[in-house]
């Protein structure tokens, strides 16, 4: 299975499933990144943080060891 982190640039995918434990888990479903929805990763920094995505409509930038714990789907 893939993560987000894995995604290259200017592709879509979907959340499979979220890993990490309470608060952190909490904190990446307020930011809107649920099972099912669509990500498109937009922009990677220079050295890899923080990953720009765009979700739900908006755009979002995300550290590494987030994107780390959001399984994806192409």
């Amino acid at each position: 299975m893939k993560t987000l982190k894995e995604i290259a640039c200017g592709q879509t995918v979907k959340v499979k499933r979220l890993n990490g434990e309470g608060p952190i888990k909490r904190r990446i479903m307020d930011m809107g990144i649920t099972k099912g929805i669509q990500v498109f990763v937009r922009k990677v920094a220079p050295l890899g943080d923080p990953v720009e995505i765009t979700v739900r409509g908006y755009e979002l930038s995300i550290r590494k060891a987030d994107a780390e714990m959001i399984e994806v789907e192409e």
